[in-house]
């Protein structure tokens, strides 16, 4: 019986740590985009932020401890529902891949913007490779940075890192992104796949209202542009 009351008790420890993970996961999600609408001259591009139809946001992405080139980071997916602004955020994964982080370091945000149908079908699948799945490219700095650059024009994916308070654009050439099913299920308190999630078939949690309000309020066609300050 004390056996099984020890064992109940690092259950439920271990999995209060996991939720202050995740707490802390969309809390810093949230505040990369604030620090991203808030450099106007060295930011994510606003206009490519307006065609984007997803963004995935990985917060602290690290380099691995033993070998060369890992990398691994968790993070959230989100996609636009239309007039609505952004949906309900998808858990996700990212592994692998040899880009390194060309600003330096051991850890540091990453930001995607999914730019068309078949990149935002690429988060429905369990698993893809960046650069071999989809395409991707290092996105262009600035918020004035206009959407129709080549290589907004031809990527899926356009690819961003942010070390230090600076942003800039990071290539993410063969890591792979695949769902978060744990992450997912303490999110939403059930088992739901990130298909389900982003083709709005789920509420946003409560946990994750602060990081859609700020992707909302970052964008001019977000759900609550009606609520973002005046200049």
């Amino acid at each position: 019986m004390n056996k099984f009351i020890i064992a109940t008790c690092v259950a439920a420890g271990a999995w209060l740590v996991q939720a202050k993970e995740a707490d802390t996961r969309l809390t810093n999600a949230t505040d990369v985009v604030t620090e991203m609408m808030g450099m106007p001259d060295k930011g994510v591009p606003q206009d490519l932020l307006e065609k984007a139809q997803c963004i995935v946001l990985v917060p602290g992405l690290k380099k691995a401890a033993l070998g060369i080139g890992g990398q691994y980071g968790r993070g959230y997916a989100t996609c636009r529902k239309a007039a609505a602004g952004w949906g309900a955020p998808a858990a996700v994964r990212i592994e692998g891949g040899s880009f390194g982080f060309q600003l330096g370091g051991q850890s540091t945000d990453v930001i995607m913007l999914v730019m068309n149908q078949s990149g935002m079908n690429r988060l429905l699948s369990d698993k893809f490779t960046i650069g071999a799945d989809a395409s991707a490219a290092a996105g262009p700095v600035g918020r004035n940075a206009r959407a129709d650059t080549d290589a907004a024009m031809k990527a899926e994916i356009l690819s961003y890192s942010r070390s230090r308070g600076v942003f800039a654009g990071i290539s993410l050439q063969g890591a792979t992104l695949r769902p978060d099913k744990d992450e997912n299920e303490k999110l939403y308190g059930k088992a739901i796949t990130n298909k389900e999630i982003i083709e709005g078939h789920a509420a946003t949690p409560a946990a994750a209202t602060g990081l859609i309000s700020a992707l909302n309020h970052a964008s001019m066609h977000g759900g609550e542009q009606a609520d973002r300050p005046k200049k």
